[in-house]
């Protein structure tokens, strides 16, 4: 997801956010990515005391990670309400931009590390 999510930013970037089309399949990969960390955070903390345990973390890629992870979620809002609203681009959807490419390197970085663990596990042909 967090491929795919890269590859249509920088698509939107490098067309300058003119393709309708384009800016939906942005939209709606941006939905799945949420869902995605919530899937993820589960995973590791089950439903309850989320806040409490993120906070406890140490390690300053899970801080930066959770802290833009709402950033991005706030700003993306915020940009999707403007462009339904107009369907222009806006400084809203440029500061989202910033801040979803601060929040996908820790992301891939964070994805790289622990690609040792997706290599070893055995999945059926």
């Amino acid at each position: 997801m967090t491929a795919f999510t890269l590859a249509s930013s920088i698509l939107l970037e490098a067309m300058g956010s003119r393709h309708s089309s384009w800016i939906w399949i942005h939209i709606i990969m941006g939905c799945m990515f949420p869902g995605n960390v919530v899937w993820h955070l589960y995973l590791h903390f089950g439903w309850k005391a989320w806040f409490q345990k993120l906070r406890k973390q140490v390690s300053p890629v899970t801080r930066s990670l959770a802290i833009f992870t709402l950033l991005t979620i706030i700003s993306a809002v915020a940009a999707f309400i403007h462009w339904v609203g107009s369907f222009m681009h806006s400084a809203l959807g440029g500061i989202h931009g910033k801040i979803g490419l601060a929040f996908l390197i820790p992301t891939i970085g964070h994805t790289i590390k622990r690609i040792g663990f997706y290599r070893s596990k055995r999945y059926p042909v």
